[in-house]
């Protein structure tokens, strides 16, 4: 059979490499599926720091992965969730290291709820569990303000409505206008600008964030968190009055009072003229009789707000003061302990050098020398207090011996012929011969008379 016959070459099948057979899996893929919409359950979300989003797109019977990258991803007016249900767009696509096909979403919104309430209802959560809504921490609105600045539009209905009740009502109060945008891309940006710069440069009592109704989208400026959070970070109290008496915004949950419209917020910071001119006469009278006591409350009041006062770069300043000295301290320390342990190690060196076998060998060998001289001094001076001892009791000996006694003028006599010592005279009579035994010598005598018994 010829390997070069025709008929095998036309039955030979067409081998592909795996990148090639990947590379038109992946423009059959691309082409077919440019644009397609898919309503899915997000699972195994994850978002790392790239910023990209990662998922699986599921349902009932199957899941697919799917991802959006970061340019898209920004524009998300919420932040998707395992378990959430969404409508996506997106195309096909083929990631060809690994041979798998994925969906590269551009475009996502919740299923059932608008994106922008689903972002509302997301960031409101997040909010409310940093404490930012919280009433303890909200300032106190100040009574008859003198200085208001108005964040607005300057020509919107609700700056018009604003200033034509406050001159109304009290036409002495000073109000500063802060132009801004109050909807579009940028818009909440001028905002926070605006009420860093009130607090920076004007001083007012009262700060007032407002504009006049509309829809949720020419509303969402006042739904941004760093919006809220600068509100928060105001040294002066914010007024929020955005929109209608319906419209709820973040705005209005951070801000230390809201309002239901422009006009309300103007009637809730400025009190008529006549009226609080009638009040001052009868507070006036009562002021003069407790005015010690309320001064002494102002001062016990401002001492507890001086105390609960703190500026934060003090806070910080401490710390880094804090953070030197423990590492002063922590150099020192170590410092301290290679230093003890380099002395203990010197001295061990020192210890061994001492206790060396052959520096201990002479002093040894001398403490030997002299304990052996110690000991014959010992052994001579016990054998000399041993022969006072013997010259002392041989004194005694002596003294009481009958010599000594007849060394005193005594003597001894005994009758002879057997020398028996005379005790009595009745041991002898006269004409007997006795010995007389003096301390030096002896004397033979003849008894020749008796007297006394």
């Amino acid at each position: 059979m010829n390997d070069h016959d025709p008929f095998f070459e036309e039955k030979r099948p067409h081998i592909y490499t795996v990148r090639a057979l990947t590379e038109e899996i992946r423009a059959l893929l691309e082409e077919h599926f440019e644009s397609i919409w898919v309503e899915a359950e997000i699972s195994n979300f994850r978002s790392p720091v790239s910023g990209h989003y990662y998922m699986a797109l599921k349902d009932e019977a199957s899941q697919i992965r799917g991802v959006m990258f970061r340019p898209q991803a920004r524009y998300l007016m919420f932040t998707p969730e395992d378990g959430m249900k969404v409508i996506a767009r997106g195309r096909i696509g083929v990631y060809q290291p690994r041979g798998e096909y994925q969906i590269i979403l551009d475009y996502m919104e919740p299923l059932g709820v608008g994106a922008m309430a689903l972002a509302f209802e997301q960031l409101k959560k997040k909010l409310a569990g940093q404490g930012v809504f919280d009433q303890q921490i909200k300032k106190p609105m100040p009574f008859l303000p003198q200085r208001i600045a108005v964040i607005t539009s300057p020509t919107g209905a609700a700056i018009r409505d604003f200033l034509k009740i406050i001159h109304r009502r009290f036409a002495n109060i000073a109000v500063t206008v802060i132009p801004v945008r109050v909807q579009g891309e940028g818009a909440a940006w001028e905002m926070i600008e605006a009420i860093e710069a009130a607090n920076r440069e004007l001083d007012p009592d009262v700060i007032v964030l407002t504009r006049g109704g509309g829809s949720m989208e020419d509303l969402w400026a006042f739904n941004q968190e760093e919006l809220a959070l600068a509100i928060r970070a105001s040294g002066v109290p914010v007024v929020s009055a955005v929109g209608h008496e319906v419209d709820i915004s973040i705005s209005d949950l951070a801000a230390d009072f809201s309002a239901p419209t422009p006009s309300a917020a103007a009637e809730l910071l400025v009190a008529e003229k006549e009226s609080i001119l009638k009040n001052l006469d009868d507070i006036r009278e009562r002021l003069s009789s407790s005015l010690n006591v309320y001064l002494y409350k102002v001062k016990q009041s401002l001492t507890l707000l001086k105390k609960r006062l703190r500026d934060p770069r003090k806070e910080i300043a401490g710390s880094w003061i804090h953070v030197d000295d423990l590492g002063n301290r922590l150099i020192r320390v170590i410092k301290l302990n290679l230093s003890e342990h380099k002395a203990a190690l010197c001295g061990e060196g020192r210890s061994l050098l001492n206790n060396s076998p052959g520096k201990r060998i002479p002093s040894l060998t001398q403490t030997l020398t002299f304990e052996m001289h110690m000991l014959k001094h010992m052994i001579h001076k016990w054998i000399k207090e041993r022969y006072m001892r013997l010259d002392l009791v041989e004194g005694k000996i002596k003294d009481l011996g009958p010599y000594s006694v007849l060394k005193r003028g005594y003597s001894i006599t005994r009758k002879l012929p057997d020398k028996n010592a005379v005790r009595s005279i009745s041991q002898v009579k006269a004409g007997d011969r006795v010995n007389v035994l003096l301390a030096e010598g002896e004397l033979d005598c003849l008894v020749e008379n008796t007297l006394g018994g």
